[in-house]
């Protein structure tokens, strides 16, 4: 089978989030996409984050319509394998501090099959980062990964923004520098498949201000997610 993988804040999650996860359902024939809220991301220690539970409940709300969205605990606080039932003598690792993706997709193979794979969905702009992420290379070479792109982003910046180890030299990649970021990127160690016109007008930030402001928000998010964050007034400043 094929499975997803698709961690993130969620605060909140959004209708680009379910875009996103719908094209790559599609285009990769994923059976399973599994959405893991951070408990702690690494990239966003020191900014103030809603609660874990109630993202985590979000996330429940917005994946209600669609069977394969499965909403996982893989990285709630002080917790063991939660979510994906692990082997017997799988590892359990308890979660505290930052959550490393490597660490994840390590547990969640745990509870896969041999003939399994798993790939890791992401937004072309975090990709950009993979390079400063812990052990990028082994993380890379664990799943298969599918980037939502958007114009402005050409196959050689996703190529660039690879790790140096698996970085192909500049005399490769310049002559893709005008070729828009689709298709597929096969190289040693790394497998991308790019999803094309994944541009949607919306962000966590725009919707938090929105929420802040009592503004209404079924542009952004679907009704379920809404009447949460209306009912538990999250984003509000008072």
């Amino acid at each position: 089978m094929n499975i997803g993988l698709f961690g993130g804040t969620f605060d909140p999650i959004h209708n680009g989030h379910l875009a996103l996860a719908q094209a790559a359902k599609e285009r990769c024939s994923l059976r399973s996409i599994y959405f893991v809220p951070a408990n702690v991301p690494p990239h966003k220690q020191m900014q103030p984050l809603s609660p874990y539970f109630d993202r985590y409940a979000m996330v429940v709300l917005a994946t209600l319509g669609e069977k394969a969205f499965l909403p996982s605990l893989l990285e709630a606080p002080n917790s063991e394998a939660l979510g994906p039932t692990p082997k017997k003598g799988s590892s359990q690792r308890l979660v505290s501090g930052a959550n490393y993706s490597i660490d994840t997709v390590h547990r969640l193979k745990d509870t896969l099959g041999k003939s399994d794979r798993l790939f890791f969905l992401i937004g072309i702009d975090a990709f950009r980062d993979i390079a400063t992420w812990r052990e990028p290379e082994a993380l890379l070479g664990e799943c298969e990964f599918i980037v939502a792109s958007r114009p402005g982003y050409s196959l050689a910046d996703v190529a660039n923004a690879l790790p140096e180890g698996l970085r192909p030299k500049p005399s490769v990649t310049e002559p893709f520098s005008k070729q828009p970021a689709r298709g597929e990127l096969v190289l040693p160690g790394v497998t991308i498949h790019l999803l094309e016109n994944m541009q949607h007008n919306v962000s966590a930030t725009a919707i938090r201000e929105a929420a802040a402001k009592e503004r209404r928000l079924s542009k952004f998010v679907s009704p379920a997610v809404a009447e949460y964050i209306r009912k538990r007034k999250l984003y509000r400043s008072g």
